[in-house]
């Protein structure tokens, strides 16, 4: 029997044994969370404030992400847009052979009728175009988790053919994946920078055996740790 005066007689009522949760704790907690959860959402609406009716994100036409490439748009039925990284991680890299002419790339990720496209096509001669904002989702790995996780990057050429894969374009491919891992944080292995093929659920065997990945991986690695990468030339 206790009296009052006695120890944990301060405690109040509904306290319930020493080991259980204060009412006191519980407001605590729940005001914790709802500041938690006010704060992820406000963050949220932060990054998607411009996909309410009626708001249109701020873009400029032609701007590029990599300072190398030539802007040419691809057709808006190809790509969606987002806002990454902030809504969407960017942690891959997707090597593309386009079983065609850099022409012919180009022009069927014009054609709204096409329903894919890169962000980027690296010709032989090792000219870049970027038809894609980096921050856009391109439809081009086939898995629509991947596509809203990666930058796609289609080369010239066949899968059948190694001449296609010539020394311009190896250089000209691997200071761009560079780059776009630096921007990133993603690691220049196998792991995060792997071809079409590998992509859970395609059909695609691109960029096919002939494609050497020990010589791409040490040219990207070689670039990323030379000069810095050209810059893009900011963001929307």
């Amino acid at each position: 029997m206790g009296t009052k005066g006695t120890a944990g007689a301060g405690r109040s009522a509904g306290d319930g044994s020493g080991h259980g949760i204060s009412r006191r704790g519980l407001l605590i907690g729940a005001a914790v969370t709802a500041v938690g959860t006010a704060a992820l959402a406000r963050q949220k609406l932060e990054h998607a404030w411009w996909r309410l009716p009626g708001v249109e994100k701020a873009r400029k036409p032609g701007e590029l992400d990599y300072a190398g490439a030539e802007w040419i748009a691809a057709s808006p039925a190809n790509w969606r847009r987002a806002d990454r990284p902030a809504d969407y991680d960017i942690d891959r890299i997707v090597v593309h052979v386009t079983q065609g002419s850099y022409r012919g790339a180009v022009r069927v990720f014009q054609d709204p009728g096409h329903a894919a496209a890169a962000h980027y096509v690296v010709r032989k001669d090792g000219h870049v175009a970027q038809m894609i904002r980096e921050l856009d989702v391109a439809f081009h790995a086939g898995n629509r988790s991947y596509n809203e996780r990666s930058v796609g990057i289609e080369h010239e050429g066949f899968v059948d053919r190694p001449q296609d894969f010539t020394a311009a374009m190896y250089a000209s491919s691997a200071r761009l994946t560079a780059t776009i891992c630096a921007r990133y944080g993603i690691a220049v292995d196998r792991e995060h920078i792997i071809g079409h093929v590998e992509v859970p659920g395609t059909d695609h065997t691109d960029p096919g055996p002939h494609w050497d990945w020990d010589r791409y991986l040490k040219l990207v690695r070689a670039a990323a740790s030379g000069p810095s990468p050209s810059p893009r030339t900011g963001r929307a």
